[in-house]
Parts: structure tokens; C-alpha cells; sequence
């Protein structure tokens, strides 16, 4: 992306995590639940593939640990992409402008 002149603005979860009203404006309609990072060791402890939690507990979980989240979370305007997936990342470039910002 940074090769295609995409600028990027970091935000580091671990010093300043996303809120629940953050979590729940990131996610629109979609279900949360979409978004929980499998590969995580709380995930896994948790049981949540067994056990999914509500999407309400989902959006509790990723605030009090943003590493639940999957990454990375590229956001322009109020469209975006969570977790790597190059072709949406593209399309969320777009042809003619190309800037992406994370959620300050």
C-alpha cells in the first residue's frame, strides 16, 4: 500500500484502544463477532468458537482487550477493512484518491 503512495495514520491500541462507542461505529451493522481475532490466546482460553459471545459481549471484549481485534484496521471516511485482505484494501484505496486514515 505504502508503495502505491497510501498514506497512513497509526494508532497504537495497546497505548490508546479503541472505545466501545468506537468499536460499535467501526462495526455499522455487521456482527461483531465477525471481527474477533482467532489466533488470539484469550479467544482460545475462552472457547469462543465453541461459545461465541453475544455481539454486545464481542464489543465489551475487544475494548478491555485490542488484541481480540482483528488487524489491521484501515478505515477512509466511514468505509472500512478489518483483517488483511489486499483486494478490499485496493478497493478501498480507490483509483483516484488515495488516503487512508485509522480512527484518532
Amino acid at each position: 500500500m505504502l508503495k502505491k503512495g497510501v498514506v497512513l495514520v497509526e494508532r497504537d491500541l495497546g497505548r490508546n484502544p479503541l472505545t466501545e462507542g468506537e468499536l460499535k461505529d467501526l462495526f455499522g451493522d455487521r456482527d461483531p463477532r465477525e471481527f474477533l481475532n482467532t489466533r488470539n490466546e484469550q479467544y482460545r482460553t475462552m472457547k469462543m468458537a465453541e461459545n461465541p459471545p453475544s455481539p454486545a459481549e464481542s464489543i465489551r471484549l475487544m475494548a478491555q482487550n485490542p488484541n481480540l481485534i482483528r488487524r489491521p484496521i484501515v478505515m477512509r471516511g466511514r468505509h472500512a477493512v478489518l483483517g488483511f485482505d489486499e483486494e478490499a484494501l485496493l478497493r478501498l484505496a480507490g483509483p483516484a484518491q488515495k488516503r487512508f486514515r485509522t480512527r484518532q
